[in-house]
């Protein structure tokens, strides 16, 4: 089911409205990670300054240019890091878009959907990134103490938080909040795996560019999957139309 799922929404790509909102999120998500790129390297400037002394060295001053002569490199490895709240940022921004181009391709029989109000999703994506965040910096511990399966830690971790977001969010334009969180905690072991596996490529870099878009459209067609597959959520989905 979940790689049914990811393999519908990569045959996608070709679509030319799928493929402007892709566009998009890669440009924001590029423009959101040089930014981050660029206060880092300006706080490592202001932290090492123009001469840093070195033992049995003495004084060095190319230190400052080689960090932003590695601006570019150092973007990528920051991306490892940072691609999992921008994946949650892009994904709240343009899931609706990217679920009603699924929709209109792979469900054209569907009635409208009911998008979230926005207020609701701006209070949803803070509070998400704030957990999503908060969980990164408490991990860093078990990262250290269990370094040889620190990047497992990592996947599992994000890969619950992320399915957990992206499942509800493409859930609610056919539900109301209820139905769709009791529909995640039935499934959750399924969208679990699939949040797992979006989490995986989300830290290799250039190809994490891709993910946030390509994960919206995946638990899209995850929803409808498990919507055909569960007879009471069938049933809560017609109740909310």
């Amino acid at each position: 089911m979940i790689l049914n799922a990811f393999f519908k929404a990569l045959a996608q790509l070709g679509d030319p409205r799928f493929r402007r909102v892709l566009w998009m999120g890669i440009g924001l998500t590029l423009a959101l990670l040089i930014g981050a790129t660029a206060g880092f390297v300006a706080l490592l400037d202001w932290l090492i300054g123009e001469q840093v002394f070195l033992p049995l060295i003495g004084e060095v001053t190319w230190i400052d240019d080689l960090v932003s002569w590695s601006s570019v490199l150092l973007m990528l490895v920051l991306s490892v890091f940072l691609m999992v709240p921008v994946a949650s940022a892009i994904t709240s921004m343009f899931l609706d878009e990217v679920a009603q181009a699924v929709e209109d391709k792979s469900y054209p029989l569907l009635p409208p959907a009911q998008p979230v109000p926005f207020w609701d999703a701006v209070r949803d994506t803070v509070n998400f990134l704030g957990v999503l965040i908060t969980a990164n910096i408490l991990a860093i511990i078990l990262y250290i103490v269990l370094s040889p399966v620190a990047l497992f830690i990592f996947w599992g971790m994000n890969g619950f938080l992320l399915g957990r977001e992206y499942f509800t969010l493409a859930a609610m334009r056919r539900l109301d909040r209820d139905k769709a969180n009791a529909l995640r905690a039935r499934h959750s072991g399924k969208i679990w795996l699939a949040g797992t596996l979006m989490a995986m490529p989300l830290s290799v870099p250039v190809i994490n560019l891709l993910i946030p878009i390509l994960g919206a459209a995946t638990f899209t067609h995850l929803y409808h999957a498990i919507i055909a597959s569960d007879p009471s959520a069938r049933t809560s989905q017609d109740r909310a139309r």
